[in-house]
């Protein structure tokens, strides 16, 4: 037997399990749709207060504030915006947007401190967020912890507060449509969502009896007390994943919900390649828990599964082709729900291991930021290697 038939076949045989018994993540079918069918509460309504961590984010935040403004929510919701330290009009802009539209006694604007040591800066503001939540006279039952990017429909809160409550969950995600106008977008943002899914399937993180977390960044409705439960924010501290970290952390509390929605959407834009290399380098080797050994098995696999399916399909022959024909087909098929949500054609199956190749490019970048002591770039900030080192303490 070829060393390229042995390869295709091992290729073929990682794609049958991925779509039979890896959670069907390929069906894009955990949404929010079902998530609160009545979206009614037969008791009181819990009160939240929406903490907004932003550094330099003057260029969307008004559309970001005036969404939350407009929630229809039947109990109290107040807005709570943590100016990161930015050098630009910030905040000056939430609060102009807050004060036209009538909801200035809403929305607060908090300037954030110093980042301390052994914290990264998204976590040190949403947990500026949680303890000014904490100092109300009455504090909040949940936090709505959103990206200063995040655009939500008026009936988000809502549905979000509904379902934690009839679920009992103690945290409720929802994966952010993302922006995916420019070619680039078009090229890496659907693959992306499929990883993502890939290695956190939604069906897992939903059921109580597995081990698997995970929850999207944009929108993560937490319950006030359990969080305090299991240590606050101070447990994620040097997480640049903070949002899976927190996922992790509060499924030790009770049952998490994750979902994809069409409800909330995100308006950052990434134009070119090198926007798209920045966002996945900027935590992709903290996924590897900045393991050279995990860098270099994650990249072999990646060429086992991705690549090799096109090589031995285009470049052997007999066997091995067919083989890698099959491979490269269910690849395509799997593809295709994640093409769907996007509104793209099906051809862009075929361009799927190409896109894992340049994936691959990035993360082997992602390292090699960190190695150069740029690593968790964001905004000015170098944080992979505090990181690191306060992982390591």
């Amino acid at each position: 037997m070829s060393a390229a038939l042995v390869a295709g076949s091992i290729s073929l045989a990682v794609w049958l399990y991925l779509l039979i018994c890896r959670g069907h993540f390929w069906l894009c079918a955990e949404q929010d749709d079902n998530l609160a069918p009545n979206c009614e509460l037969a008791g009181r309504w819990p009160s939240v207060i929406a903490v907004v961590p932003a550094r330099n984010e003057a260029d969307g935040i008004e559309q970001s504030i005036h969404s939350l403004l407009q929630q229809r929510y039947p109990a109290r919701f107040t807005i709570l915006l943590v100016d990161d330290q930015s050098t630009d009009c910030t905040a000056a802009r939430a609060e102009a947007v807050a004060s036209h539209a009538g909801g200035g006694d809403r929305l607060t604007v908090i300037r954030g401190t110093d980042l301390p040591p052994a914290w990264t800066g998204k976590v040190w503001a949403m947990q500026q967020g949680l303890a000014y939540a904490g100092l109300q006279a009455d504090p909040p039952d949940f936090v709505l912890f959103t990206d200063a990017d995040i655009v939500h429909a008026p009936d988000v809160l809502k549905r979000l507060v509904a379902a934690a409550c009839a679920r009992e969950a103690v945290l409720i995600s929802l994966m952010a449509k993302l922006r995916c106008e420019s070619l680039a977008e078009r090229i890496s943002i659907p693959a992306f969502v499929f990883f993502f899914q890939k290695l956190f399937p939604f069906a897992w993180v939903n059921d109580p009896a597995r081990r698997t977390a995970a929850a999207a960044g944009g929108c993560m409705l937490v319950r006030r007390d359990p969080l305090l439960r299991a240590g606050g924010l101070a447990a994620i501290r040097d997480a640049l994943i903070d949002d899976c970290a927190l996922a992790m952390l509060m499924k030790g509390q009770g049952p998490i919900w994750l979902g994809l929605t069409e409800k909330i959407r995100s308006h950052r834009a990434y134009p070119a390649l090198g926007d798209i290399r920045r966002m996945v380098a900027r935590s992709a080797y903290a996924q590897l828990r900045y393991s050279p050994l995990r860098l270099a098995a994650t990249l072999a696999a990646m060429a086992l599964v991705y690549l090799t399916p096109p090589l031995t399909a285009l470049c052997t022959v007999g066997a091995a082709r067919w083989v890698g024909v099959a491979a490269w087909a269910l690849m395509a098929f799997a593809f295709q729900p994640t093409l769907r949500l996007y509104a793209l054609r099906p051809i862009w199956s075929l361009a799927l291991p190409l896109i894992a190749g340049m994936y691959m490019v990035f993360t082997t970048d992602s390292a090699l930021q960190h190695w150069r002591g740029r690593g968790g770039a964001w905004k000015g900030r170098f944080q992979a290697a505090e990181s690191r080192g306060a992982h390591n303490r």
